[in-house]
């Protein structure tokens, strides 16, 4: 999403709430207490507001490089999944006192944390920033972090740019395009650059899908490894049947020539076949060998 700001710090919360007003502090949210995830302060898949720090923005609908970019990293992340994991698109988080808002792509455990009777806390956050300013991306890294989400990373389309937020610089980090991102949530490394290039991103997919065990490749693979086998049992038939035809012309014709001897080491199986057939009748090799 691309957040827009409306300058307006003042948002009617759901009716669950009576519909009263609520004035959220444009402050730093409170590091001591954290309201529960889905406690939220705006009504989800109702409304396009969002809250950070008590300041309103809306999650505008995408341009085509923000949604196209979205799709990638859907596709991509989605098959890196470590069992137990589960990712979400655009899931709104109750972050802070007052931030309530929704990363473009999160992981958290699959299930119910036991500690709260509620859905986990992602783990990682992936942002997409094409026109959403700079202020709304770092506020977004910083509370999430102080809420406990362990990494958030942001992907910077015009830039054609990875990176992932520091909590001890304060900033962005780039990363590097031959980079991997490694973690426990993932089944394997992700590069860097599949998330920026599609047709990276399918390689990627695949080399996931064969990790888990997905049982699709397995079949495709058990199919090729039958072929190749199925290959190389008529090779051997063949080599065989070469080896037994020459020895019946030099029985039959005498020394064959070298020529003749390639003719046969190259012929397919059809082709043998005919030979081994027309020896009993041949009067000649240039005879056997005819048509």
């Amino acid at each position: 999403m691309d957040p827009k700001p409306t300058g307006a710090a003042l948002l009617l919360a759901p009716a669950a709430r009576g519909g009263a007003a609520v004035r959220l502090p444009p402050a730093e949210p409170q590091r001591a207490h954290f309201p529960a995830v889905d406690e939220h302060l705006v009504a989800p898949e109702v409304t396009r507001d969002e809250l950070i720090r008590g300041r309103k923005v809306v999650a505008a609908p995408a341009l085509e490089p923000h949604a196209e970019q979205q799709v990638r990293l859907d596709f991509l992340i989605a098959p890196h999944l470590r069992p137990g994991y589960i990712g979400a698109a655009d899931l709104i988080t109750r972050v802070a006192e007052g931030s309530d808002f929704a990363t473009d792509l999160s992981i958290r455990r699959a299930g119910t944390d036991p500690a709260t009777g509620r859905r986990y806390l992602e783990e990682l956050s992936f942002e997409i920033v094409n026109e959403q300013s700079m202020r709304d991306a770092r506020e977004k890294a910083e509370d999430l972090v102080a809420r406990g989400v362990r990494r958030v990373f942001v992907i910077f389309v015009k830039r054609d740019e990875v990176a992932e937020w520091s909590a001890a610089e304060g900033r962005f980090v780039p990363l590097a395009p031959d980079a991997t991102i490694e973690d426990p949530c993932l089944i394997r490394p992700v590069p860097v650059r599949a998330l920026l290039d599609g047709a990276a991103a399918e390689r990627e997919v695949v080399r996931a899908l064969e990790r888990k065990g997905n049982p699709e490749i397995e079949a495709i693979k058990a199919r090729e490894r039958k072929a190749a086998l199925d290959e190389g049992r008529r090779a051997g038939l063949d080599e065989g049947q070469r080896a037994v035809l020459l020895r019946q012309l030099r029985a039959r014709f005498g020394e064959v020539p070298e020529a003749r001897r390639e003719q046969v080491l190259a012929a397919s199986g059809e082709r043998l076949a005919v030979w081994a057939e027309r020896i009993l009748t041949a009067g000649t090799l240039d005879e056997l060998f005819e048509g």
